[in-house]
């Protein structure tokens, strides 16, 4: 189960609730006393209780967290009223996902999330509990664990320009045995400013309706031999497979990553030992390596397919019949994985510029982000380990919502994970 940390002091209240005093923002508003009620999801059998979960009520930087009772209630004392992020997760194992909806599926772990971004929250919820109802979907054994594209600011020998060659990403196998990665797909949203293709903007699409994700370019996997991730191991992907540990503290040895991609005339420093990504599409005939915007919005999805992806339909933005760019788009069905990073907003509950999510909830119900609007910060984030499995296998977050998985860091190294708290 994937549980959060740092829970705040837990009051009892009658009836079996529990209380949970906010943080007191000096709202000129009379403070009040929130009522939350998480559902079962729906494929729980009848008489079934969403149990004992975590429910996060997020406002700025500041989040509290608190414990429902059995049947999936909590109350949060003392709130000044305002917009707030509000979430759960949590994922049932082979054995709970038989013990709640009476179905016997051994060979495969489940995630329950439910999320309300900039949601207000007002005297209302004093009385009528505000309703937070799960999704459920099959947990995915490789997930995106890592990203650094922030960039840095080089040691002063190095000179006075922002050092952007050393952006990477990392894909986790969280089970114990080896995973086939021939052929996967690697997926990357589009960055541009303004957004093209928001969320509301696929739903609201006649022809999209919300059945597929928009991505600017699409890498492969190389087809050329077998390749294998080892079980509570990670690959490194790159477009610069070289030491870059010299430029700054923040950057790090990519000597040894598993995949670069080598772009056209890109001026990058490349590395011949390490196998090439294949570039399968990309919107712009400029842009051949990795496009990761070192500020946001940069998301990556992984997904597999028998299909020749180039013959997928394609778009230009949002309402436009022509362009400079056209944009590939990926079915819902085959999406493995996904991370909604976007840019750093201080003037959102949320910290980001939620406005430009483009990730569905049952792929990403949140986003992650770094600190600064502009990046250079030498800021990573990866996902929060969950627990350590025999062997000392790290088993990560994986909620289906980088707001609760993800957290930032200028120290993690490569392939590196924090140990479970």
């Amino acid at each position: 189960m994937k549980i959060l940390k740092n829970i705040g002091k837990l009051l009892s209240l009658s009836l079996t609730l529990t209380l949970v005093a906010c943080v007191d923002y000096n709202d000129e508003s009379r403070l009040i006393d929130v009522k939350i009620q998480v559902a079962a999801p729906s494929e729980y059998k009848a008489g079934a209780t969403p149990g004992k979960q975590l429910v996060t009520l997020k406002r700025g930087n500041v989040s509290r967290t608190a414990t429902t009772n059995e049947d999936g209630l909590v109350v949060f004392e003392a709130c000044a009223p305002d917009v707030y992020d509000v979430s759960v997760a949590w994922t049932l194992s082979s054995t709970e996902y038989y013990e709640k909806t009476g179905i016997n599926d051994p060979d495969h772990a489940y995630i329950v999330t439910a999320s309300l971004n900039e949601q207000s929250i007002t005297e209302k919820y004093e009385e009528t509990p505000l309703q937070l109802t799960p999704a459920m979907a099959e947990g995915s054994p490789l997930v995106i664990s890592k990203i650094y594209c922030a960039g840095s600011k080089p040691y002063p020998q190095y000179g006075t320009k922002n050092y952007l060659v050393g952006k990477y990403f990392e894909i986790y196998n969280q089970t114990d045995e080896a995973i086939d990665i021939t052929g996967m797909y690697i997926g990357l949203l589009d960055s541009t400013n303004p957004q093209p293709w928001t969320l509301e903007n696929l739903v609201a699409d006649a022809t999209i309706q919300g059945s597929a994700v928009v991505v600017k370019q699409v890498f492969r996997i190389p087809t050329d031999k077998t390749y294998k991730l080892e079980g509570g191991k990670s690959i490194v992907l790159t477009n610069s497979a070289i030491d870059h540990s010299y430029v700054s503290d923040y950057e790090q040895n990519l000597s040894d990553a598993d995949f670069e991609r080598e772009g056209y005339n890109d001026k990058m420093e490349h590395n011949p030992n390490v196998p090439k990504l294949e570039m399968v599409y990309t919107a712009s005939s400029g842009l051949t390596s990795m496009n990761l915007s070192q500020s946001g919005p940069c998301g990556i999805i992984i997904f597999r397919t028998n299909d020749d992806v180039t013959t997928w339909p394609k778009t230009y933005g949002y309402g436009k019949v022509s362009g400079t760019q056209t944009y590939l788009l990926v079915p819902n069905n085959v999406i493995k994985d996904g991370v909604d990073y976007l840019q750093y907003d201080a003037n959102t509950s949320s910290g980001a510029d939620i406005a430009t999510k483009r990730l569905y909830s049952s792929i990403d119900a949140g986003c992650t982000h770094i600190s600064a609007k502009s990046g250079y910060t030498g800021e990573t984030v990866y996902r929060k380990t969950l627990s350590i499995a025999s062997g000392g296998r790290k088993i990560l977050m994986d909620t289906n919502n980088s707001s609760n998985d993800f957290q930032v860091s200028t120290t993690i190294k490569v392939r590196e994970y924090d140990d479970a708290e």
